[in-house]
């Protein structure tokens, strides 16, 4: 086999294993979801390709050590998404996976927004938006002083680009040449208040991000196979040179078509009798995309 082929076949093989993984996080977010009845379950269907590469593919860890010194460090910045972490975790086998039975409960290790001093393999605690790449460029900086080759993966959203603290963090990666650091904005187009657009309008993304000195990328945030190709671009560990960024169109409720198509789909209340849908749906859509 060419080279050429075996490059192409691992690929494919990458892809296929990362759409599976995909698959069982969005399952264990929508069993989540059930427990509480309401949530982000939007948010963490639409990123959950995003995560299932992440962990599955690009991450440097052991499940069986989440303080494991020479991991890579992935951030979630966006502490309402924690639902859709919880279930890359569970995934990822960091979490057992009958744990996410408790989501949300009184004790549990999983609350409805991230806390770091919770979770196992819950690196910060995600809150007011726009702190998670500050965080991220400190780790980073203190990570290449160490000389260590670990990196700083940030999750960030696309309403976080409204914040000021989020551009002075890219300004200051940018600086100090933080090659170590990887931003993952997921542009689902949505937030609290509305529609990011009508909010407060932050295109040209790419072109923001290319002008604060970041190698840039913009995917289809639910095509495993590009957001693959955008992490191999990114090419081998070097914790000196330009940050980089991926951004990833996504779509709210991405899979199960009863909840990507309604109209308020930032916080969702789902009736008791919908669950059996969101999962058949869900079920159908990846069984005839896989024919």
């Amino acid at each position: 086999m060419s080279t050429a082929s075996t490059i192409a076949t691992d690929l494919t093989e990458r892809v296929r294993a990362t759409r599976d993984a995909a698959q069982r996080v969005r399952l264990n977010a929508l069993r989540m979801g059930e427990v509480q009845g309401q949530g982000y379950i939007g948010q963490a269907l639409g990123a959950a390709d995003i995560l299932a590469a992440v962990y599955t593919d690009q991450l440097r860890h052991r499940p069986e050590d989440p303080e494991w010194k020479e991991r890579d460090r992935f951030l979630l910045s966006t502490g309402h998404y924690a639902i859709g972490l919880y279930a890359a975790l569970a995934e990822a086998g960091i979490i057992p996976r009958e744990e996410i039975e408790t989501y949300g409960s009184d004790d549990s290790r999983l609350p409805m927004s991230g806390m770091a001093s919770y979770t196992p393999g819950m690196e910060i605690s995600g809150g007011s938006l726009g702190h998670g790449l500050t965080v991220a460029v400190g780790m980073a900086l203190g990570l290449r002083h160490l000389g260590s080759d670990s990196r700083i993966i940030n999750f960030l959203s696309d309403g976080e680009l409204n914040e000021g603290s989020t551009w002075e963090a890219a300004m200051g990666a940018a600086s100090h040449r933080l090659g170590n650091l990887i931003a993952l904005v997921d542009m689902n187009a949505l937030q609290a208040d509305g529609p990011t657009a009508s909010v407060l309008s932050i295109e040209p993304v790419e072109a923001k991000w290319e002008s604060f000195g970041w190698e840039a990328h913009r995917v289809d945030g639910n095509d495993v196979g590009a957001l693959l190709r955008a992490f191999d671009a990114i090419g081998d560990r070097n914790p000196v040179g330009r940050p980089h960024v991926i951004i990833c169109d996504t779509k709210v409720g991405r899979g199960v078509p009863l909840l990507e198509d309604r109209e308020k789909n930032h916080f969702m209340r789902i009736e008791e009798h919908e669950w059996a849908i969101c999962r058949e749906q869900l079920i159908a859509g990846y069984e005839g995309a896989r024919r």
